[in-house]
Parts: structure tokens; sequence; C-alpha cells
């Protein structure tokens, strides 16, 4: 069937342009990370304690953004975490030490909490499954393009200005240009004032019957009857034990970098490359399992192929150990982030492919807290080893982790479950 109408890719770049902005927010700390830990003396556990104050935020705030966002919609629930994060990331220009910074990161992580689950819920509402995988794949690769574009942004603001301050100011404020496009642009697409009646038709059509709400509203499935099944659980595990990995790499890389001898302006292009590699993975991930299912694969068994091919290529990461030059290791950090961006891609389809709609946000926001609970545990580890150790261990776990993530997904998310709260892929 041909596509009628590109309003919805509209809407994708949308997306796309949020996770941009989200993660530009979230990487002017990790930029600035040597600047400051020079300026207050910190070494990497404190450091770490500034990186968990966001993850605590950020765990607590997916399991409840997902309820409030299947709540109250994607328009308004997007509007207000992404107003609340802007005023968080500007707020952090005010820190004086390490308390301070710890209470300012702690409001972005509440704040930026809502953003995939809003992602993700905002794809099962405009795209049929057979385009969500390359739906999924732009959004989540604003990720990496904000993590690229960061460094060069924040380091010239800081050049520019002399002092980090005006960093955390000017990137803050991104967030509310993108509202003044979203609220002028976004509607669900049964009452969008400018969609065709060819693309509405399109986008409904691969919804079942039964994911229509009735007449009086039907409820939401309970957390309790969502983690009853087995697929919730595959992607929480799924969730948990990948995205500690990502989040070890735009935490940590520029203050690895000088640990290996690099200064942080002769890495900035090595600081740059992975996160290009992780912007491919979404696409490559994305558009390879759309291109099984369009041959006739099983959405399920698209979904599983990238997600071994994935996983096997994350355990490339502990290879940059035996390098010394900055290119051999920027070329093992770069298969590893394309392989883990391609994996993640596919875990954040799952919620929209398996689960009624009104759930998706949940149970995206779900894997969202299992994945923040993962990484604050990996994080005050990478402070207490990098401390007393290297780095070497850490990147050892990085590489074997993600290969117990596979297992999970590939055990528990199956054709099994409550019809009612699931569907078959």
């Amino acid at each position: 069937m041909t596509s009628p109408g590109r309003l919805r890719w509209w809407i994708g770049g949308l997306l796309f342009l949020s996770t941009v902005i989200n993660y530009i927010d979230r990487q002017t700390l990790s930029v600035l990370g040597p600047t400051l830990k020079a300026e207050y003396s910190w070494n990497n556990a404190d450091f770490a304690l500034v990186i968990i104050s966001f993850r605590i935020a950020y765990t607590i705030g997916q399991a409840g953004a997902g309820r409030f966002l299947d709540a109250v919609g994607t328009r308004t629930g997007l509007t207000v975490t992404v107003a609340f994060y802007s005023i968080a990331a500007m707020l952090t220009s005010l820190a004086g030490g390490l308390r301070s910074f710890c209470f300012f990161r702690f409001l972005l992580g509440a704040g930026e909490a809502g953003n995939w689950p809003g992602a993700t819920k905002a794809v099962a509402e405009w795209f049929p499954r057979r385009e969500s995988g390359w739906a999924v794949a732009l959004f989540d690769s604003g990720s990496s393009i904000g993590a690229a574009v960061a460094p060069f942004l924040v380091i010239g603001l800081l050049e520019l200005f002399g002092t980090w301050r005006p960093a955390f100011l000017l990137t803050g404020a991104l967030g509310f240009l993108w509202l003044l496009l979203f609220r002028s642009l976004y509607y669900p697409p049964e009452n969008h004032p400018r969609i065709s009646e060819a693309e509405r038709s399109y986008i409904l059509a691969d919804r079942e019957a039964s994911d229509e709400p009735d007449a009086g509203g039907r409820p939401r499935a309970s957390y309790r009857e969502l983690l009853r099944v087995p697929q919730t659980w595959g992607i929480i595990l799924g969730k948990a034990l990948t995205d500690p990995v990502w989040f070890f790499i735009t935490d940590w890389f520029a203050i690895y970098l000088v640990s290996r001898g690099f200064s942080l302006e002769r890495g900035l292009l090595a600081f740059w490359v992975p996160f290009i590699a992780a912007d491919a993975g979404n696409f490559l991930g994305g558009g390879f399992s759309s291109y099984l299912i369009s041959r006739g694969m099983s959405v399920g068994a698209a979904r599983r192929t990238v997600i071994v091919v994935s996983g096997l290529g994350m355990s490339t990461l502990m290879a940059s150990l035996l390098f010394s030059s900055l290119f051999a290791l920027t070329v093992c950090f770069a298969i590893a982030t394309c392989s883990y961006a391609a994996l993640s891609t596919m875990v954040l389809n799952l919620p929209a492919d398996i689960y009624r709609t009104e759930s998706v946000a949940t149970v995206s926001g779900l894997g969202g807290a299992a994945a923040g609970i993962g990484t604050i545990a990996a994080t005050y580890v990478t402070g207490a080893v990098a401390d007393r150790y290297s780095f070497g261990p850490i990147l050892v776990g990085a590489s074997l982790v993600p290969l117990l993530a596979v297992v999970a997904l590939l055990t528990l998310v199956r054709n099994t479950g409550s019809s009612r709260l699931v569907r078959s892929i």
C-alpha cells in the first residue's frame, strides 16, 4: 500500500529535535567535566555523585512519567516535561559546588525522564508497525546527534565567555524554542487539523479494533498486570543491562580520554565519532528490521535478528584496552556505540510493537526506570574502580553484560501472555 501524506514524518522530526536538545542539556555537564573537576578539586567519585543525582531522579521519574503521559496524552505530557527540564538546565548556571550541582542535576533528571516514554507513545500514535523501526531510529538518533553537537557547542561557549556558566544557561533555553514548534504542530492523528484523510486512514488502519478506546474509555492496565507478563520483564532487563554501557560512554568518555593522556581539545574528534556511529546504528537497526519485515519476516523475528548481532557488536568495547593510538581507540568505541544504538532502537520499538496503545508509555517508562537503576549502580562502580584501579575493568564488564541482555530478550519477549495486554509479533 502506498503511504499517503508526510505529516507523520514531520512529527518524527519534532521528536528527533526534542531528543537532540535533551542530550545537549545532558551532555553539557559531561563536556565540562574536566573543567569542573579542576575548578572544584573533585575526584572521580565526586563527579560520580553528580551523575548519580541525575540518575536517581531520572529512574524514579521514568516510571512515573510513563504513567503521566498515558494519563494526560502526548501533547500535554511532553509540554510539561520539556519546560521543566529546560528550566532545570538553565538553573544549573547558578551552581556553586558539589551539593548544588547534585541538586540541579536531580531536577534535570526528573524532567528529562518524560522524553523517551513520550516519544515512544507518539510513535505508537502516529506510525504503523511497518514504519515504527524507522520512526524510533529517527527520534533515538537525536541522542547521538545531541551528544556529538554538545562538545562543539559547549567548548565554543566556554571559550567565548571564559566561564562555564553561560553554557548551561544558553543550552537550556533551546527547549523553549522547541516548545513553540511542538505546540503548533503536534496533535493526535485522530483530530489533527492539518492531516489528510488518506494519511489518517493509513495510520489508523494498522491499529487493531481493540486498541481504540470505547465510548466509556477503557481503563489502563495496572502495573501489577503488566509485570505479570514475560514481555515486560524482557524489556526491563534489556534496558537495565545495555543502557548503562551507553551512559558510561556519554558521562565518562571525556574523562576517560584525559586518563589515557589525550587533551580534551585533541580528543574532540574522538569524542564526536562514537556518537555519529551511534546515529548510524539507530538507522541501521531500524532500517534493517523494517527491511526484513517488508521481505516477509515477522516483526518479532526481525527485531531479534538485530538484537543478536548488536549484542555481539557491543562486546568489542574492551578491545580499546589493547591500543594506545587515539584512532584505534576511537574505532573500538564507534563499533560499540553503533551496535548499542541498533539494539536500543529494537528495545524501544518493543512497547509499541507488543502493548495496547494505552500502556505503551507505561511499559516504556518501566524499562527506563530499570535502565536508571542499572546506570546508578554502574556509575557508582565506575567512579570507585576508576579512582582505585583504572577504567580497564569497567570496559571489560561493559563488553560482557550486554550479552546477558540478549539472552533475556530472546527468552522473555515471545508470543505468550494475556491477549488483553499484548499483541503477537
